[in-house]
């Protein structure tokens, strides 16, 4: 029996999911099932609760240690939940000694229940030595933990601890071996990536990790970044994404909203001109580049007027990929203290915001049938282009490869290949 973990949220959970398998392998808690939650919505916490619920049904025999975001900021909620046998807190879950303190509180009669430090005080990033991701034609690469910023409507933090970056020689490393094992495609992950480097000797930013990367990784097809907060875009980020196509024409943008005063509200660090500047400035850098954008509905205090700025942004940054998230007061955040939108309106206002989304997408759909694209196979079926938009094969195809595949058409959501 090997070591399971279910993993919720981000790209991040999913790379640090690999050593978490490790490391609980190397405790020998090889009949366990490990939870790596997510803590960024009050939906993604219940989500969890109800999976740890089921695999205990499922699996009576198996013992279930909850980790991740949800673990370390909601400990003594999930250690009160029957189905869980231990809390791990989310700097123990990459630590060896963490796992042999898991361990030991599994074997004892009368254990804690929960092993959770402090993450305020941890002060550097875990290494994860990961030397392949089974299953998976791209790799996730962690070069940042962690965010300094305190927005108003975020729990993170609290679940993530202050900001850390991965030094440049060991996240060049981590990337080669990666290649190596046979990944065509690399995901630069962390909370804050475009904070990268604040904490290192001489301050390097992530254009600089990016353009060495690039540089002495020239072996690697393809590198991506995930989510970005536009305004810390550094001149080397843009730079390497203008003059090297290997670097993906895709950036996922940390936007929230469409409404100075509600970004303002947010504790958001860039003004709805700000967003709409810099798109522009990077499509005429990279004219082929598509976007992706958090949103938010529904925040505290939000007008019907102040929505619209929202929904008007889809259009005026040229948004193609939406990720919506309807507001969830976290408890303990500001924004949990601000006058609350009514439920049902912030679900209106979250359906809305996904129907503007929805014809984006169709929009930048059909500009793409006609066209060939390099597409990255993840299964037999489908893959992703540059843009990160999926395509749906005709036949066949062995996942882990870079083909050349001309689009027919789209049904809506995806693209279909000839």
């Amino acid at each position: 029996m090997s070591v399971e973990v279910v993993t919720f949220g981000c790209r991040l959970n999913a790379a640090e999911s690999e050593a978490i398998r490790r490391h609980a392998a190397g405790a020998g808690l090889d009949d366990a099932v490990v939870v790596n939650t997510c803590a960024v919505t009050a939906e993604a916490v219940r989500q969890a609760r109800q999976t740890i619920r089921a695999l205990h049904r499922a699996h009576p025999q198996r013992r279930i240690v909850v980790t991740g975001c949800g673990a370390q900021t909601d400990a003594q909620n999930f250690a009160a939940m029957p189905e869980a046998d231990l809390v791990l807190g989310n700097a123990e879950k990459l630590d060896a000694a963490g796992w042999a303190q898991a361990r030991a509180a599994l074997a004892a009669p009368n254990g804690p229940k929960t092993v959770v430090g402090d993450i305020m005080t941890v002060k550097q990033s875990a290494p994860l030595v990961i030397d392949d991701f089974a299953g998976r034609s791209r790799a996730f690469v962690q070069v940042q933990n962690g965010c300094n910023h305190r927005c108003t409507f975020c729990i993170i933090p609290f679940g993530r601890g202050n900001s850390r970056s991965v030094p440049i020689a060991e996240a060049v490393d981590d990337v080669r071996r990666l290649v190596a094992s046979g990944h065509s495609e690399i995901v630069l992950t962390g909370v804050d990536i475009t904070a990268y480097g604040a904490d290192l000797p001489d301050s390097p930013r992530l254009g600089t990790l990016v353009k060495r990367i690039l540089k002495e990784v020239p072996e690697l097809k393809r590198l991506r970044l995930s989510s970005i907060d536009s305004v810390e875009a550094d001149r080397d980020l843009l730079d390497a994404l203008a003059s090297d196509a290997r670097l993906m024409p895709h950036l996922h943008l940390s936007l929230q909203a469409g409404d100075d005063l509600i970004l303002k509200r947010m504790k958001r660090r860039h003004s709805r001109a700000d967003a709409i500047a810099f798109c522009g400035s990077v499509r005429r850098l990279r004219p082929d580049i598509a976007f992706g954008a958090d949103l938010i509905a529904g925040f505290p205090t939000e007008t019907e007027a102040m929505f619209e700025n929202s929904l008007a942004l889809v259009e005026e940054c040229g948004l193609t990929h939406l990720h919506v998230f309807p507001f969830s007061p976290r408890p303990g955040t500001p924004a949990a203290r601000m006058p609350q939108v009514a439920r049902d309106v912030i679900k209106e206002r979250a359906r809305r915001l996904r129907e503007r989304g929805a014809l984006a997408l169709a929009r930048h759909l059909d500009g793409e049938v006609g066209a060939t694209r390099r597409v990255l196979t993840e299964s037999r079926d489908a893959g992703r282009t540059e843009q990160f938009t999926k395509v749906k094969f005709s036949a066949p195809a062995d996942p882990g490869r870079i083909l050349d595949v001309k689009i027919a058409a789209h049904d809506g959501r995806q693209l279909l290949a000839a």
